[in-house]
């Protein structure tokens, strides 16, 4: 017998609103950096979680280049990849004059609490590899022009925000000073050459956050969370997000064998392949664009939203950029000036 979910909702709401209900017991998640906060609802020996939305709720977290969704993004998106098989969460009951929904409980475990417990890294990374191929291979053989994600892309103009984010919150409010102008037309200059190679690269559909902590275990197999930004960009933006993880950290030959494990993951499944050679360039080229970003990010959700839990991981952020600085000798401009405001991370 189905279970009667609008009025599990009800009860839920009242439980919150600090009216005990019988036999419902309602737990708070631990949330992270979105507006968004989760309850953990247990009832009859079983489980499942309440997602309370933000205000807008149709509004994004993080910027996107296109159109305001008319539906809910987290649904429309959810419902695409479910249609493909893809191993996204079930939606149980939506109610969103009450910014309310119901989904099926995956538990706690994510990939990064997985290894801090001894579980295989190799095996887990490459099961990612593989869920990141069928994602992409999916979203190749069967778009939906009428999804939102299809509808939105990382182009010139959300590359470019993305690295003045960087500069407003990392180079400059971070390190409390500002950059000449002769620096800052450096600076110009080396954000506009990264943008114009990122755009220029094949594209397919991004998950957009596609790593450790939006990776959960359960049962022996991966499932995948917080798709709700996914969006048109390059294809390989997804295996820097896993593989330049903020919080797992890589040695060098294991990214490289797992970089490998994802051109021949894509080749079995009759995706576009690029040479070795020219995945490497197009892996550290994009890594320096979006470790510059998520430290600059860090440093915003520290003082616009108050919440100073990420700034551990600048560091790594930072390490991860100066690496790929490494590789393009002909940013050596650019580098120089950030050296000068940052001479720990790229001196």
């Amino acid at each position: 017998m189905g279970r009667d979910y609008p009025m599990l909702l009800t009860g839920v709401l009242e439980a919150l609103a600090g009216n005990p209900v019988a036999g419902l017991v309602v737990e708070p998640m631990a949330g992270d950096a979105s507006a968004r906060s989760y309850v953990r609802i247990r009832l009859d020996g079983g489980s499942m979680v309440l997602m309370l939305l933000a205000d807008d709720p149709l509004k994004s977290e993080e910027v996107v280049d296109g159109e305001r969704p008319k539906q809910m993004p987290f649904l429309e998106v959810g419902e695409y990849l479910a249609r493909g098989g893809m191993p996204v969460p079930r939606v149980l009951h939506a109610d969103l004059p009450r910014r309310s929904i119901l989904l099926e409980d995956l538990g706690d475990e994510t990939v990064e609490r997985a290894l801090a417990s001894g579980a295989d890294k190799a095996a887990l990374y490459t099961a990612a590899i593989e869920l990141l191929a069928d994602f992409q291979s999916y979203a190749e053989r069967a778009p939906d022009h009428d999804c939102v994600a299809f509808k939105r892309r990382f182009g010139e103009g959300l590359f470019r925000w993305e690295l003045d984010h960087f500069d407003e919150w990392l180079l400059r409010t971070w390190t409390g000073k500002t950059p000449s102008v002769a620096e800052k037309a450096v600076l110009d200059t080396f954000y506009d050459e990264v943008v114009r190679r990122l755009v220029a690269l094949p594209t397919g559909l991004v998950h957009r956050d596609f790593q450790s902590r939006n990776l959960m275990v359960q049962d022996g197999r991966l499932r995948l969370i917080d798709f709700q930004d996914a969006l048109v960009g390059p294809y390989l933006y997804d295996l820097v997000a896993l593989l330049r993880d903020s919080y797992v950290a890589f040695e060098s030959d294991e990214a490289a064998a797992l970089r490998r494990h994802f051109l021949n993951a894509r080749a079995v499944r009759n995706l576009w392949v690029p040479s070795e050679a020219d995945l490497e360039d197009h892996f550290f080229l994009q890594s320096m664009q979006r470790k510059m970003k998520d430290a600059g990010r860090f440093v915003y959700i520290d003082r616009v939203k108050k919440n100073p839990k990420f700034l551990p991981n600048i560091p790594r952020s930072l390490e991860y950029a100066r690496e790929a600085f490494d590789r393009f000798p002909e940013f050596g401009a650019a580098r120089e000036v950030l050296a000068r405001y940052l001479p720990d991370h790229f001196g």
